[in-house]
């Protein structure tokens, strides 16, 4: 069995970043030109597109609810993301997983009502992975979902936090993850302050659950921001274009 690495040296980890920082996040909306809204995110070392097609004719035709819309999802590792998805293919149980999850997030927030007997769909794609791709995936989505013009409640984000010793830590890449005492992704309605995924692994005291999602909070509102910009964007660039003419 392989040694445990020593995750925290002299109060940094191993990429540098002190308990509470963020992995450094890119993200970019409308990339994907026959999508209703997509997205693609860089947040350390994942990278992830996320589109979004609909609403649209429900199929097959059973699927349908007449009082509203049905969200289907899709997470899925390309398998050249990992080491670990090398070689794989089709979903695994981690997967469906995720997917469901991330499906039921955006039951909260998208208004299903506005659209009956219609099926919007959501893809998330892992190109690279290192940890923390569900927070990731979710928080390209919801950019994607918010560019496609299907409205929305709230523009939710993910992150998680975790423990290493008695160190409550922000952001778990895939070492930390590997290797911790525990992870905590949440996914967070900000507008409305609702929790929409709360996952575990591991424990955590009270105190320690305190801290953490006080750490989540705090950098949901620099992530927030982000994926205002990255909505923001094209139609700054449009406007500039058109000033120049």
């Amino acid at each position: 069995m392989a040694e445990k690495p020593e995750l925290i040296i002299n109060g940094k980890r191993n990429d540098g970043r002190s308990s509470g920082d963020l992995r450094p996040i890119k993200i970019e909306s409308n990339v994907i030109k026959n999508a209703s809204g997509s997205a693609y995110i860089e947040w350390g070392k994942n990278k992830i597109i996320a589109a979004v097609y609909g609403p649209r004719e429900a199929l097959p035709k059973h699927t349908a609810d007449p009082e509203k819309a049905v969200i289907k999802c899709r997470y899925s590792m390309a398998p050249f993301s990992s080491l670990e998805e090398h070689g794989r293919s089709g979903p695994n149980r981690r997967a469906i997983e995720i997917s469901k999850v991330t499906k039921e997030v955006f039951e909260n927030v998208v208004m299903l009502q506005d659209f009956p007997g219609s099926e919007i769909n959501i893809y998330i794609e892992v190109l690279q992975s290192d940890g923390g791709t569900r927070a990731a995936g979710i928080t390209a989505a919801a950019v994607a979902m918010a560019s496609s013009g299907i409205p929305m409640t709230d523009l939710p984000y993910a992150v998680s936090a975790g423990k290493v010793g008695t160190e409550v830590i922000l952001d778990l890449d895939k070492l930390e993850d590997n290797y911790s005492d525990a992870d905590m992704p949440m996914a967070i309605a900000p507008i409305q302050n609702k929790i929409l995924l709360l996952q575990m692994d591991g424990t955590l005291s009270r105190e320690e659950i305190k801290r953490a999602v006080s750490m989540i909070l705090k950098a949901g509102e620099a992530i927030s921001k982000l994926q205002i910009a990255a909505l923001k964007k094209p139609y700054e660039e449009i406007s500039e274009r058109y000033a120049k003419e």
